[in-house]
């Protein structure tokens, strides 16, 4: 077992004394971050804690089956928590509406893997070596001494296993892959996981992908991908904003293509960007710096004001840029 950081021995002593617990994660909840939070919501509870677990949107469907007994819920307004732990984001903002609940606490946890993470909790345990932040849960259950049951096996196999692409990301590590053994050995369900998030697709995510090889545009010398999702591409298709997840991998596979971008208009004059880059020369973590956003060299993300054309020109100005390994500041 690896060394226990001085960091995570603070988190125990924490918890340790902690009766009531909330963990919040960020907007827009993927598979990492619902699958942190209930594999350390279900860790707590086995020890006893009273443990509250809650983000602004919804569970994406395809993660409902980690939580079969609807553990997220809204935090009664003012309500008070010894500790508050926020998992897999990487910035308080980045919280939304979460925020707002839980303002009554005596201690705020960051736990997170993001490279862009602003350590904006009392004690902020981040480290972006790992792939994913079911990687840092199954580490602090771990150096707790906590048993690791089947449904936590689940949560963090499914955290782990989304973050790195199923493995496929150049950020997998060994320790990864030995983490995710080590799950599989403690009753992970890998039909079941494997069904539930990659082999279940609506039939409106489908439209959403036909519209996206459609409008899919390529620039830079083919080095760029790009394609805009609108407010009436999800209407015209009935899909939901949280059918989004994992559209940009398509053009991301394009042979010869280094960088990807989905433009996805949140309002008529803001934008959110997602960014994913296939050479270590180009970070797309600096490019979504200049943006206000963030996240890690291969992935990263922000949101822009401005007219939707204005961003899409800034935005592939700076992708030019790097690609061409010229300063972005």
């Amino acid at each position: 077992m690896k060394p226990i950081p001085k960091t995570v021995e603070r988190i125990l002593e924490a918890l340790r004394d902690a009766k009531s617990i909330c963990i919040v994660g960020h907007v827009r909840p993927d598979g990492d971050c619902v699958g942190s939070q209930l594999g350390l919501a279900l860790a707590l509870e086995e020890e006893g804690k009273a443990v509250t677990v809650w983000n602004e949107d919804v569970v994406p469907d395809k993660l409902r089956f980690l939580d079969p007994d609807r553990r997220f819920s809204k935090p009664a307004e003012g309500r008070k928590f010894d500790v508050v732990i926020a998992t897999d984001c990487a910035s308080f903002e980045r919280l939304g509406r979460a925020g707002e609940h839980i303002a009554a606490r005596g201690l705020l946890i960051n736990i997170d893997h993001h490279a862009s993470n602003t350590r904006y909790g009392d004690i902020n345990w981040v480290s972006p070596r790992e792939p994913s932040s079911g990687e840092l849960i199954y580490d602090l259950c771990a150096w707790a001494g906590w048993k690791i049951t089947q449904p936590m096996a689940d949560c963090l196999f499914t955290a782990v296993s989304t973050d790195t692409g199923s493995f496929q990301y150049a950020v997998t590590t060994p320790e990864t892959l030995e983490t995710a053994a080590h799950l599989v050995e403690r009753g992970a369900d890998l039909g079941k996981i494997c069904q539930e998030v990659y082999q279940s697709f609506p039939l409106t995510r489908v439209r959403l992908l036909r519209h996206v090889y459609n409008k899919f545009r390529l620039t830079h010398d083919s080095k760029t991908a790009y394609f805009w999702l609108k407010r009436a591409d999800y209407a015209r298709t009935g899909a939901s904003t949280e059918e989004s997840e994992g559209l940009i991998d398509h053009i991301r596979a394009i042979e010869g293509v280094v960088v990807a971008i989905v433009f996805e208009e949140i309002e008529p004059e803001f934008t959110r960007i997602s960014l994913r880059s296939k050479n270590d020369r180009v970070n797309v973590n600096e490019v979504a710096a200049l943006f206000g956003g963030g996240g890690h060299k291969a992935a990263a993300g922000a949101r822009i004001a401005g007219r939707p054309l204005t961003v899409q020109r800034r935005v592939l100005t700076a992708i030019k840029r790097a690609l061409a390994g010229r300063s972005l500041t």
